[in-house]
């Protein structure tokens, strides 16, 4: 009895030990507007591959430099298809593994209900102090938000009340702390299972902007990490896309 005892416990160790071995941990560039998304995807995936996901959060144009300047990133979630496919020409990615992981949707939003109409029009009504948005030269969702601005014919009479966040999450934070009235935000900052989640917004229209196609890559230093490709392959499958969509991204 104690030698099969001995013996299941050894079994035991072994395959803990054989999953340990398996298990990886992948270091992961994530473009600010999909943190809540990655989160929750993450769980499923350490949950699904045994692999641990580690992410940083940030704008793209910042992780940009630093993965140029030798950054230890493994798997770049960009905000855009421009710096990943730059990233690729630069040789800096694995060759082939480059995607589009989600399509994002901008919104001008508001914590205030009633405040912004479905339709944007508190935007040529002008009775606000400050309108937040990302910085437009690093952040995808800022560009794209002053492309709207430039639609509209308000870039020069609101020049003056752009406040500018060094990323998406930190223009969300101006907006939610009061600091400004309103201000253009990723979707998926405010929108879960099919709905705003709080204050008033209006959904912008795909149009008006650019497309915002953001790219997934492996870097170079995850090559050969097992766990870089097993969360590029989760990405593409069915789990990710459900959380994806949930969040207001189209796929």
């Amino acid at each position: 009895m104690k030698h099969r005892f001995a013996r299941l416990t050894l079994a035991i160790a072994s395959c803990l030990a054989m999953h340990a071995a398996l298990a990886d941990e992948v270091q992961v560039a994530v473009a600010a507007n999909f943190t809540a998304p990655i989160q929750a995807i993450a769980k499923d995936f350490e949950k699904d591959t045994g692999h641990k996901l580690v992410a940083a959060y940030g704008s793209t144009g910042q992780f940009y430099a630093q993965i140029r300047n030798g950054a230890p990133f493994e798997v770049f979630l960009a905000a855009d298809d421009s710096t990943p496919a730059k990233l690729e020409q630069e040789k800096e990615i694995v060759p082939g593994s480059r995607f589009t992981y989600a399509i994002g949707s901008l919104a001008l939003w508001s914590p205030k209900t009633g405040y912004v109409d479905d339709k944007g029009e508190v935007l040529k009504k002008n009775e606000f102090q400050h309108l937040s948005i990302a910085n437009p030269k690093t952040a995808p969702y800022g560009l794209a938000a002053t492309q709207v601005l430039d639609k509209l014919g308000l870039t020069r009479q609101l020049a003056g009340k752009i406040v500018e966040g060094q990323n998406i999450t930190q223009a969300y934070q101006f907006v939610s702390s009061g600091n400004a009235e309103l201000g253009f935000v990723a979707l998926s900052q405010i929108y879960k299972d099919g709905k705003v989640s709080s204050g008033s917004a209006w959904i912008v229209p795909a149009d008006m902007h650019e497309p915002i196609r953001q790219d997934a890559v492996i870097l170079n230093k995850g090559k050969d990490n097992a766990a870089a490709k097993a969360l590029v392959e989760y990405l593409k499958g069915p789990k990710a896309a459900a959380v994806i969509k949930s969040y207001g991204y189209e796929l």
